[in-house]
């Protein structure tokens, strides 16, 4: 998005430009006195812990704006926590010294948990309640949130990852003007074209594992006929197929056309690196920071095929929430999610989460001048949520990226490291299989 696009949407957003950044202020989470529960003027004051900071944070803090200013029975006070996981850790203190916010946005990876400690309200009455047309939801995000016929948390900032390419570079070495269809095009065909751009020859960097690389080998994984796991936790990351792609990774950067980047964002935006794979929900932020035009594709298919999955965050009630805030609080997750769903996918990047706002003219117009964004869109069609394994076994995430790590950093072996994290998958989620099974009962 360029700047003057980026003005006049936040023009639509109302009275966001004048609102001070949340994000960049760290507020603290309420006292058991203050923030939830009081009336403004006749509204309801509920709160919201939020989890983006810079030009997406303003963004939110946009549409909570808009919100406020759009009706008058509800007013959100929205707080920013910092990351993913610090919002998850303030909430699970919050929720022990009962001073928990009314709703929060949760990562793919944390929801979960707060579902399996019984901290998360069903959502479906307050659906009800408040006339929101659940078919209108893309159905892969949707259910993703939904467990045992019963909704708990609905989507809203949910990405994919994509390939990003430097179209300067692709030019420069010949290359049309697209994606690799394969690794193979890439590795095979492409690379030897594109080696001479970069310092130290490599052309895709690879993030850690604070940066999620173990999201971004999920889709590799499935591109060589591997997994994680089932969806009954049974770990099969360290079978044959899931050692060929581990292995896939190590050989990246021993044959030179890949490296292990402290900041893969950074890398590419400065031209370091030509290509990588990370989130659509960076994709504004990268068109306006990159030193080159930015292309974006499909991910590449492996020996198996095509691989992708879903990500990012959605929104829950805290099941301590009153009755009165728990509704006030769904009409603020009807409209994030809806009537603002293609402003806010606009603004950040983030796939719109509703059917009416992919196909109407808001955003259908603004895909006609920014393509890069409804790639994510039309990928869409052909991911899958990501197996148990990251998502749902407590610290899944980070011990797939540390394995991953000792793969591309250190160069060791994959069926060894395989072999390793599976072991801790297994033990972190024997507790998780036994709460689903007394949840069940």
């Amino acid at each position: 998005m360029n700047g003057t696009t980026k003005r006049q949407l936040f023009g639509r957003l109302g009275a966001a430009a004048a609102v001070p950044l949340l994000a960049a202020c760290g507020t603290q989470p309420p006292s058991a006195t203050e923030g939830s529960g009081t009336k403004t003027a006749g509204k309801q004051k509920i709160t919201y812990w939020g989890s983006f900071s810079g030009a997406l944070g303003q963004a939110e803090q946009g549409i909570v704006s808009s919100f406020n200013a759009a009706q008058n029975e509800v007013e959100v006070d929205y707080q920013f926590q910092g990351s993913y996981e610090d919002t998850a850790q303030k909430l699970t203190a919050a929720l022990q010294a009962r001073t928990a916010p009314d709703m929060s946005l949760l990562s793919d990876v944390w929801w979960f948990k707060f579902y399996l400690d019984k901290m998360l309200m069903p959502l479906d009455d307050l659906i009800k309640a408040e006339k929101v047309q659940t078919s209108d939801y893309v159905d892969a995000l949707l259910k993703e949130g939904v467990r045992n016929g019963k909704t708990y948390w609905l989507p809203f900032a949910r990405s994919t990852p994509l390939f990003y390419y430097n179209k300067d570079a692709w030019a420069k070495a010949g290359l049309p003007d697209r994606g690799p269809r394969t690794w193979d095009e890439l590795t095979k065909e492409w690379y030897p074209k594109l080696k001479g751009q970069t310092q130290n020859g490599a052309i895709f960097a690879h993030p850690s594992a604070a940066s999620y690389i173990a999201w971004l080998f999920q889709g590799v994984i499935w591109q060589f006929g591997g997994e994680y796991s089932d969806a009954d936790f049974t770990i099969k990351i360290h079978e044959p197929k899931g050692v060929q792609a581990g292995e896939f990774y190590r050989s990246s950067v021993k044959d030179g056309w890949a490296y292990a980047a402290k900041d893969e964002s950074g890398d590419f935006n400065s031209g370091v690196a030509l290509t990588a794979m990370m989130s659509t929900g960076g994709l504004v932020a990268r068109q306006q920071n990159a030193k080159f035009p930015v292309g974006t594709a499909f991910l590449p298919e492996g020996p198996a095929g095509f691989g992708c999955c879903t990500g990012g965050a959605g929104m829950s009630i805290l099941a301590s929430a009153p009755k009165e805030r728990a509704q006030a609080a769904m009409k603020w997750i009807a409209y994030a999610t809806g009537t603002a769903a293609a402003t806010w996918s606009m603004a950040s990047g983030y796939m719109p989460v509703r059917k009416s706002a992919v196909s109407g003219p808001q955003f259908t117009e603004f895909a006609k001048t920014n393509p890069n964004i409804k790639t994510a869109v039309d990928q869409l069609a052909k991911v899958r949520p990501q197996d148990s394994a990251r998502v749902f076994v407590p610290n899944g995430d980070q011990i797939i990226g540390k394995g991953l790590e000792r793969i591309t950093i250190n160069g060791e072996a994959a069926e060894p490291v395989w072999k390793d994290v599976a072991d801790s998958l297994k033990r972190e989620a024997d507790p998780v299989v036994r709460k689903l099974r007394a949840l069940n009962a």
